[in-house]
């Protein structure tokens, strides 16, 4: 069962219209949201309809759509036929339905009103699409975010600017049914200062430490892209076992969120991947031995190149292509918008990033990295050769590299 934590009761207080829970991983946000949604839901005298919100569908089931879904059903109060798989919305015996739809489906944004409305990680969504939703709203609203960026309209279109909204900020310490191990993970980020100030104290943080920037998320894979190969990132109890595809459109890269998923065996691994259609592998070279499993099973399988300075070596080339991700990579985006440079104590950017939640990024470098059509960042040949001509000490010919 899931259980009634600090951040539940604080959630309790917010009593106005917009009730606005700004804060870190792991806080129970989403889940202390849904649990007092459910229980309005079960007590209403009159029948009510909550409308739950995010960016995209396929954010919304592998999010908060499983999340609700496993509440009912770990307290018992799920019952099947009162669940519409095609409409996805919940009947309770009060009468009272909580629906599910996205923010990229401008009929249901303009569509009939409701009483309560939960908009999830609503730093995702435009301000204009929350201005539709709330208009069409009777009752309150909820809405809950990673504070990544000062850039988000609640900071400036809501705060100090209405009367109608409350605010709170909660983090790790609010959650008492967090495993230990996941307080460990984010306490041993202490000295990451705007790391932990973001993920682990829910505090507004610099978006100066985003790594990747700019890339573009589309509904679908074109018809005319083509794969090029698969990148791997190995996990099992602790970690996600992570895989990538990576195809090549117009003069630039498609990624695309194939598996994201704990205690796999290399068989697992293996029969998914004899699931899709047949490319490339790049995998962590880290694990030779599953490496070798693997092309037991009959793939093909190659250990990613590393070496001094790979990765910063990695995302510098990643940075200069252009990118695009398909909505679906639900993880892989969640990835790339909170992938971040790392800092001292001081809060001065180091170039190292952060590593926290980012297997299908790094499988994204163990393919990209090995293409040989992506070309080098701007001036590289440059930087080859200014080097070349400091180790000797002297003037010499600019050297023909091949470009």
């Amino acid at each position: 069962m899931y259980q009634k934590t600090k951040a539940f009761d604080k959630i309790l207080k917010l009593k106005k219209r917009l009730r606005c829970v700004q804060g870190g991983t792991a806080a129970s946000k989403t889940i202390s949201i849904l649990l007092y949604l459910i229980e309005r839901a079960q007590l209403d005298k009159n029948p009510t309809i909550t409308s739950i919100v995010s960016e995209s569908f396929p954010h919304l089931r592998r999010g908060v759509i499983r999340d609700f879904l496993d509440i009912l059903t770990k307290h018992n109060y799920f019952e099947d036929s009162q669940w519409s798989k095609s409409d996805f919305i919940y009947t309770f015996p009060s009468g009272s339905k909580i629906e599910f739809f996205s923010a990229d489906q401008p009929g249901k944004v303009r569509g009939p009103r409701r009483e309560r409305l939960f908009i999830n990680e609503a730093n995702n969504i435009s301000f204009e699409t929350f201005t539709q939703l709330e208009i069409r709203t009777r009752d309150f609203i909820f809405l809950d975010w990673n504070p990544t960026s000062d850039a988000f309209w609640f900071y400036s279109e809501i705060q100090n600017k209405r009367k109608d909204y409350d605010f709170i900020i909660l983090n790790y310490l609010d959650n008492e049914a967090l495993n230990q191990a996941i307080i460990n993970s984010i306490e041993a980020r202490k000295d990451n200062k705007n790391w932990y100030k973001v993920y682990g104290l829910g505090l507004l943080g610099e978006i100066e430490t985003r790594i990747y920037r700019n890339w573009k998320i589309i509904d679908e894979i074109p018809h005319e892209a083509r794969l090029e190969r698969y990148g791997l990132d190995f996990g099992y109890t602790n970690n996600e076992t992570a895989i990538v595809a990576i195809y090549y459109h117009n003069g630039g890269y498609i990624l695309h969120e194939c598996l994201y998923k704990k205690g796999l065996s290399n068989k697992d691994i293996a029969n998914a991947f004899q699931a899709m259609q047949e490319k490339l592998i790049i995998a962590d070279s880290a694990e030779p031995k599953s490496i070798d499993e693997l092309k037991s099973y009959g793939l093909n399988v190659m250990p990613a190149q590393k070496g001094k300075d790979s990765v910063r070596q990695g995302i510098q080339l990643i940075q200069d292509q252009p990118i695009s991700i398909t909505k679906s990579s639900v993880n892989l985006l969640k990835e790339y918008r909170n992938y971040l440079w790392m800092t001292d104590k001081n809060g001065k950017i180091i170039n190292e990033p952060n590593k926290f939640q980012d297997h299908l990024l790094d499988g994204c470098r163990y393919a990209l990295s090995t293409m040989a059509r992506i070309e080098p960042p701007k001036n590289y040949w440059d930087r080859i050769w200014e080097k070349e001509l400091m180790e000797v000490g002297k003037e010499k010919p600019k050297p023909n590299l091949g470009r």
